[in-house]
């Protein structure tokens, strides 16, 4: 496995860019109550019904194999160089969000953790001082006032809203793992980050009460507001339950 030297975006890759552009521009006028509202409950849930079977049936079981076969250092180092790798896109959003100083310290996490913490594996950065921040480029259109769209339950992405699910477009386009080459090693890299976040997890699982979706969906929803206010919210007695666990991390949904 290697990495292709860097070069000059694709024709294709800036197409797809300028397209989705245009279609946030669209949805600019949406209010950010949209989301809330599930116009799409009926098709949502339909997606949400084979989302959850697929889970049951073969991604759970394959995620709880691999919880328990796998050594805690060797799970927290490869947790470390999946979070690692979202670094520069963080950083890409903080500018964007016009927060430069901690798009620096990013940039300085990320070259610390690449060096001196063998391309991420140790988390060298946070014991320096340089903590770790969860950007991306949903959040970035939320903070340009960009409405959320319609809450969306999406096959194997799961919830979202049209918003974020134009944000994570260009969010795997500024992902690293995008120049690993050959195709077969990017594939794996990409199964071996899926199956780690699904083992993450496996804790919140047991959090679930209730109606499933509507879990789900408000879970999502509120998570992101807070992700989006940077932790500044107004008092959700969701969140003193929910934040209590130390292990859980914000692009978990």
């Amino acid at each position: 496995m290697y990495f292709r030297p860097v070069r000059v975006v694709r024709h294709a890759r800036l197409c797809c860019v300028w397209a989705l552009a245009g279609v946030v521009f669209q949805f600019a006028l949406i209010p950010q109550a949209a989301a809330t509202e599930d116009p799409l409950e009926r098709v949502n849930r339909g997606v949400f019904w084979v989302n959850d079977k697929a889970d049951r049936l073969a991604i759970r079981p394959v995620a709880k194999g691999y919880d328990t076969v796998t050594p805690n250092p060797i799970k927290r180092g490869i947790s470390n160089v999946f979070r690692n790798l979202g670094t520069p896109n963080t950083a890409i959003n903080q500018f964007l969000q016009g927060k430069p100083g901690q798009g620096m310290s990013d940039l300085g996490r990320f070259l610390v953790n690449s060096t001196v913490g063998l391309l991420g594996w140790f988390d060298v950065a946070s014991r320096s001082g340089l903590p770790h921040h969860d950007e991306d480029f949903g959040q970035t259109f939320a903070v340009w006032g960009v409405g959320s769209g319609a809450f969306l339950m999406l096959p194997g992405r799961g919830p979202t809203t049209v918003r974020d699910a134009a944000g994570d477009l260009l969010d795997f386009l500024t992902n690293p793992l995008t120049l690993i080459s050959p195709d077969r090693d990017r594939y794996i890299a990409y199964g071996v980050g899926l199956l780690d976040t699904r083992a993450q997890l496996l804790t919140v699982d047991r959090l679930i009460t209730g109606d499933p979706y509507v879990f789900m969906r408000d879970a999502y929803l509120q998570r992101r507001e807070f992700l989006i206010n940077d932790g500044i919210v107004e008092d959700d007695p969701f969140f003193d339950d929910f934040d209590d666990d130390e292990d859980y991390e914000a692009e978990d949904f």
